[in-house]
């Protein structure tokens, strides 16, 4: 009843629920800060573990842990990537649980600590648990939270974002690679652990305090171990794609400087080796965001993949030259890591926004045992008698890529079939 006595009709209007509101990724704007902070995070973390090779070589050459097998140090970089990896379903967890901050802040902590105990070593053991778990366990607190929250700002331009994002590895491996043999050669591998871990936790505290998630408005669901995913045909073909390419990959990051040395370069030319692969990757990855942005973001990946492992057979096992060991590497570099710079818009794409972080959460978990064991293999492939150097470790790469490449073929096949019955 109104003033005047008269009937007034009450409408109510329904609001719909605050968590079913979802704002669309911006596209940009702050964005583009995530993407500079991403950057910086894979530039000190992958970045650094890209110049592994080098501190490989010293390992392998100097007698600084006497009796010790070439085999033996290949562990060391593997377990960089396998326990980042391990740790990725905790992780996963842990942010649900407490935020982005509050787990990546200790990662910089564990990470820089690793590389300064890692300087107090006089074992191979000790290499293992600092050099590589600590750092590897520092990493996954840092990458596996900032990966997920790039694709949250990004939709239209999302391959781009991450392929910027990932350039950080390239350019943080070139400058650390050269970096790393410069300062060895000055002041000597513990100082250049101890420099390094100091280097690494600045930059990435600064990077992990200007991140901020899109958790509000995606509401992902942040599964630790989703086994449901696990019933998809999509999801098994990626996860095998992941597991095949992981162990080309690690060969390939690992074993060029050593390859480098046993063909007769000098180790200045070995270091440039690594170096200018990593410049490759800078290079490359924006390009590769774009092209898959423009057209199929997975079958860029499948044609990425396949490439990996036709220049494995078409340049590396002929290069007995600085020059063409050099070219190789440069375009390799650009494509090798076809897995970091696709497997967040791939996650988004095969399971949507909210199951990226638990999809991504298995893929990590998918990356433990060929990032542990590539290089290692590769090593006792090395050792084995064989018309050139490398030889069988080159076909284990070569041959990783390709199968890789049928999952990967086999993804876009049943996606494609999906969208376009």
């Amino acid at each position: 009843m109104d003033n005047t006595g008269g009937t007034t009709t009450t409408t109510t209007i329904t609001q719909p629920p605050t968590h079913a509101i979802t704002a669309p990724p911006p596209d940009g704007g702050y964005g583009w800060v995530i993407v500079s902070a991403c950057f910086i995070l894979n530039g000190f973390t992958w970045g650094i573990t890209s110049s592994f090779g080098v501190y490989l070589s010293e390992y392998m050459s100097a007698d600084r842990f006497h009796g010790s097998q070439p085999l033996e140090f290949g562990f060391v970089g593997g377990l960089n990537f396998s326990c980042a990896m391990l740790v990725a379903p905790l992780v996963t967890h842990l942010v649900r649980r407490f935020g982005i901050h509050a787990v990546m802040i200790p990662g910089c902590f564990l990470q820089s600590l690793g590389y300064g105990l890692a300087s107090l070593s006089t074992r191979v053991w000790h290499l293992y648990l600092t050099q590589g778990a600590l750092v590897g366990i520092g990493i996954g607190s840092l990458v596996v939270p900032s990966t997920a929250v790039l694709s949250q700002w990004f939709s239209r331009r999302r391959s781009v974002a991450n392929g910027i994002s990932s350039a950080g590895s390239g350019v943080g491996g070139a400058a650390f690679t050269w970096g790393t043999a410069a300062a060895i050669r000055n002041v000597g591998i513990d100082w250049t652990l101890r420099i390094t871990g100091l280097v690494a936790f600045t930059a990435t505290l600064i990077a992990t305090l200007v991140l901020r998630d899109r958790n509000q408005h995606v509401r992902p669901t942040q599964a630790a171990f989703d086994v449901v995913l696990l019933c998809r045909t999509e999801v098994i073909l990626l996860l095998c794609w992941t597991f095949a390419s992981m162990f080309g990959y690690v060969t390939l990051l690992f074993s060029l400087s050593d390859f480098g040395l046993a063909i007769g370069l000098s180790e200045s030319q070995a270091t440039s080796i690594i170096g200018f692969l990593n410049v490759g990757t800078a290079l490359g990855r924006p390009i590769i965001g774009i092209v898959s942005d423009r057209f199929s973001r997975i079958g860029t990946a499948a044609s990425l993949t396949f490439a990996c492992g036709v220049i494995c057979f078409a340049l590396w096992i002929p290069a007995r030259s600085f020059a063409l060991t050099l070219v190789f590497a440069i375009l390799c570099g650009a494509i090798l890591g076809v897995f970091w710079m696709t497997i967040g818009p791939l996650a988004v794409e095969i399971a949507g926004l909210k199951e990226t972080q638990s999809l991504l959460s298995l893929a990590w978990a998918t990356t433990v045992i060929p990032s542990a064991c590539g290089e290692p293999i590769a090593l006792v492939l090395r050792g084995l008698s064989s018309p050139r150097a490398y030889l069988y470790a080159q076909l284990f790469a070569g041959c990783s890529y390709m199968i890789a490449g049928v999952f990967i073929a086999g993804l876009w096949k049943v996606n494609r079939s999906k969208n376009h019955p």
